[in-house]
């Protein structure tokens, strides 16, 4: 084969060559960009769906709307609140703000409020989590929930005042009792979790807070927790479990174990260093 011969088979060669990875580059480009536009279109998930609206309405002056959600209906015990902001003019969530709460019941004669938990400034997943511990049901009279928020995204700050309906439960979330160490300081004794009980080992966490006025019940720190969880129809415990100890604003966590379903009793026992402040109350819970 002649010298021309041959070049103009090279040059054939690299021209294909240069073709098919033109068309293979072009094909990875395309898979790429339509790979990215199928994620961009991926809706994004509803972080409060299937949860229950017990508040919502404009936080006036801070052109903000807000949506307040629990996982079930507000009842007598604490109840962790899930908090959504968004601007009242473009519908866009507000991710940056200052929230506080203040829960109020009203009733015939007198007014006292009821422990709370403020959320932090940064939302979650466009969440901003908080609590109320409802101390009595609204058979009683009737609870308020003011919504202080401040928009850092705007600087404006606005308030909104919802009624909370309160139910009762039928079994006891929530007790309170006089400390036998001074026979005067009043507590109030919370269940968290476990919150759907199962067969086996659950988290045990419960919340404390001490009674300093009708409006202030600051979370406590200094009490020491004994659970000792029992089947009074069986008449037998449990082994392995883990007194709850404090861990911060005032929850304490444990561990509790339950060998199988029915009715257990969670017996309490609550010292203040040495001396036993109460050991009369328990939580009941069935599964």
């Amino acid at each position: 084969m002649s010298g021309l011969a041959l070049l103009s088979l090279s040059t054939s060669l690299y021209m294909k060559n240069n073709v098919l990875n033109i068309f293979i580059l072009f094909f990875a480009t395309f898979i790429v960009l339509e790979s990215c536009s199928k994620e961009s279109n991926v809706p994004e998930s509803d972080p409060v769906a299937g949860m229950v609206k017990i508040a919502s309405g404009y936080a006036a002056g801070a052109a903000t709307y807000v949506n307040i959600y629990t996982k079930d209906s507000a009842f007598a015990g604490y109840n962790k609140l899930y908090i959504v902001l968004t601007d009242s003019i473009t519908g866009n969530n507000i991710d940056n703000a200052s929230v506080s709460l203040n829960p109020m019941m009203q009733m015939a004669m007198m007014s006292h409020s009821s422990p709370k938990e403020n959320p932090a400034s940064i939302a979650v997943n466009h969440v901003f989590e908080a609590s109320v511990t409802f101390i009595m049901p609204s058979s009683g009279g009737t609870w308020t929930l003011k919504t202080n928020v401040f928009n850092n995204e705007n600087g404006k700050q606005g308030v909104l005042n919802c009624t909370i309906n309160v139910k009762p439960t039928t079994q006891q979330k929530l007790y309170s009792f006089i400390s036998l160490s001074d026979n005067s300081s009043k507590y109030f004794v919370g269940i968290v979790e476990p919150s759907k009980p199962f067969v086996g080992i659950n988290d045990c966490e419960l919340v404390i807070y001490k009674k300093q006025s009708m409006m202030l019940f600051p979370a406590d720190s200094s009490l020491t927790v004994v659970v000792t969880p029992e089947m009074p129809t069986m008449s037998h415990g449990s082994p392995n479990n883990i007194n709850p100890v404090h861990i911060g604003n005032g929850h304490y966590k444990g561990k509790v174990n339950f060998t199988m379903t029915g009715f257990w009793r969670l017996n309490l026992t609550l010292k203040t260093g040495n001396t036993v402040s109460d050991s009369t109350n328990y939580i009941d819970l069935t599964f």
